[in-house]
């Protein structure tokens, strides 16, 4: 018998990646097509919801609930109080755009997964060839999936809904075959006795007495789909999942729980009016042809008032530009504020939060203008080199950033090689893909005193969260730090000295633009040419954010108090 355990390890991980490369590199029209016409498709739905006017959209879909459930009050009370919360807490746009992701890839997954099913119940043969792939995609990780939607469609609400897609479509292939199953054996005898075809079979017999059980699955599929958006949110899909998101990487609990809320109202909603179709019909007390009609009139209302809404909201906008950035707190600060000082000059600005290494990729793929976070020449070294031949790099927009590992100036700590056994021998970090990480890593395996020591992998939220606890308590706490931060502002605090420089030595904070930006809208190249500021600009507008503005707020602030610095950019 060979000993497994003595097998040289299999490439699983080269064979994958290379398998997608071979797709992204041989079917890319095949990709950018769908990316196109998904994204236009999905644009387009959005347009159309948010045009309706936010008072007609919820008092129309109340008043349906309404007419839907004679002489059940709770639902569309439930709508009206709801819906007016989210729109209190300024996220109807995002409310939006998530309600188009969990549609699409809702409609995608049951237009797929039902013949599936179908075809699943019909041939013994497709089941045993099915159903094991079925149960590998709903218990792989949801993050795996992220990656190849990257590779195949770049960044946005398609690779989100792509992904949504393959995670939430096993419920419905396997409600769809269970309830197939489940058809009594005597019916079908009996249909086949009265010389009924298959297809007559399936559509005037099985179907019929299936629906209950499909329209279960179809329950699963939707919740799944919207349990992704948080997800797809790290891949730039827009909607509720970023502020969720965001939320957890700056552990704001007060913003996670609002946008947390707003996606269980939409949740029970879609939940409740899915469940209107699956009462039994002796159950469900026939609607007066007056409750039909008005049903109808309400959704016309929705309608019509959405395509009006969208001619007239239909104009020409200003000069487009898409930033990507990375929610660390001195990301969000720059990118607002450059965000908003170009909008104030008449420019189209959208910026999109993304996973760091994915913010690269999207300026080299060209599906972002620029970024203003690429920390070099050490941190994002790798991501640099991997990048250089599709990107620009225009320069530093900040300059003396330092890395290193950091501790409350109450410690009686003032090097990396004096670090014996404090702070439970851990180093409390941000996120794993960090460079700052990759750097503190590098430390532990340098220095001989750090054997055994631990890099708690977290987020920068959560880090400094951790600061807060033990700053408070006067307890040890070891970090990776970087300034310029606002915690500096807040805490006393100080760098441990480096004497084998494995955290890297002084950076600056660079801007990064696609390849072709000069060319193709030169106006944008030079602002973002021009853009820079200082360390203490930007802690100023982090401990704004921190103490609870806005980041928008923040930014203008700032703006509002350096006019002619801001005027500089633009000339």
């Amino acid at each position: 018998m060979i000993n497994l355990l003595s097998v040289a390890k299999l490439p699983i991980d080269s064979w994958v990646t290379d398998g997608v490369n071979w797709l992204t590199k041989n079917l890319s029209g095949f990709f950018t097509a769908i990316q196109n016409s998904g994204s236009s498709t999905m644009d387009g739905i959005t347009n159309f919801l948010t045009a309706i006017p936010m008072p007609i959209f919820i008092i129309a879909l109340a008043l349906i609930s309404w007419l839907l459930t004679p002489k059940k009050y709770g639902q569309p009370f439930f709508i009206l109080i709801g819906l007016a919360l989210v729109a209190n807490q300024g996220l109807w746009s995002d409310l939006m755009q998530t309600l188009t992701l969990v549609l699409m890839a809702s409609a995608v997954s049951l237009v797929i997964g039902i013949p599936l099913g179908i075809w699943t119940a019909k041939s013994p043969k497709a089941y045993m060839v099915i159903k094991p792939i079925l149960d590998f995609m709903q218990t792989m990780p949801a993050f795996v999936y992220l990656i190849p939607a990257v590779a195949f469609f770049g960044i946005g609400v398609v690779p989100g809904a792509f992904a949504s897609v393959i995670f939430a479509l096993p419920p419905v292939v396997n409600f769809t075959y269970l309830g197939l199953q489940q058809v009594p054996t005597d019916l079908v005898e009996a249909a086949d006795s009265f010389g009924a075809t298959t297809w007559q079979k399936l559509f005037k017999l099985e179907l019929p007495n299936a629906k209950n059980t499909i329209i279960a699955g179809a329950k699963q599929t939707i919740m799944l789909a919207l349990s992704m958006v948080v997800t797809a949110s790290m891949i730039g899909a827009p909607g509720l999942g970023r502020g969720v998101l965001s939320a957890v990487q700056h552990a704001d609990v007060g913003s996670g729980f609002v946008n947390g809320i707003a996606l269980v109202i939409l949740a029970i909603i879609i939940d409740r009016f899915v469940q209107r179709m699956n009462t039994e019909p002796v159950s469900a007390p026939k609607l007066p042809k007056w409750r039909k009609l008005a049903t109808w009139a309400m959704l016309a209302v929705i309608a019509i008032s959405g395509i009006a809404g969208s001619i007239t909201a239909h104009q020409a906008s200003g000069k487009k530009v898409n930033i990507g950035y990375v929610e660390w707190d001195s990301e969000v600060a720059s990118t607002n504020v450059l965000a908003e000082a170009m909008r104030q000059h008449g420019y189209d600005v959208t910026i999109t939060p993304l996973d760091n290494a994915v913010n690269w990729q999207s300026v080299a793929n060209k599906q972002t203008d620029a970024t203003v976070s690429a920390w070099l020449p050490n941190t994002h070294k790798a991501l640099y080199a991997k990048y250089k031949n599709d990107v620009d790099l225009l320069g530093p927009n900040l300059t003396g950033v330092k890395l290193g590992l950091v501790v409350p100036d109450y410690m009686n700590v003032n090097s990396i090689a004096d670090l014996t056994n404090q702070a439970n021998k851990t180093i409390t970090g941000i996120e794993p893909g960090a460079g700052v990480m990759a750097a503190a890593q590098k430390t532990i395996d340098s220095y001989g005193n750090l054997s055994g020591w631990n890099l708690q992998a977290s987020s920068s939220g959560a880090m400094v969260s951790a600061l807060d606890k033990a700053y408070k308590d006067k307890q040890p706490i070891i970090l990776t730090g970087w300034s310029p931060h606002w915690m500096f502002n807040k805490y006393k605090l100080k760098y441990l000295a480096d004497p084998k420089g494995t955290m890297g030595s002084q950076e600056t904070i660079n801007t990064v633009v696609r390849k072709n930006l000069k060319q193709t809208n030169p106006d944008v190249y030079k602002v973002m040419k021009k853009f820079h500021w200082t360390q203490d600009d930007m802690q100023t507008v982090m401990l704004d954010i921190q103490n609870g503005k806005t980041p928008t707020k923040a930014a203008d602030d700032w703006i509002n108090k350096h006019k002619s610095q801001v005027n500089a950019w633009f000339k």
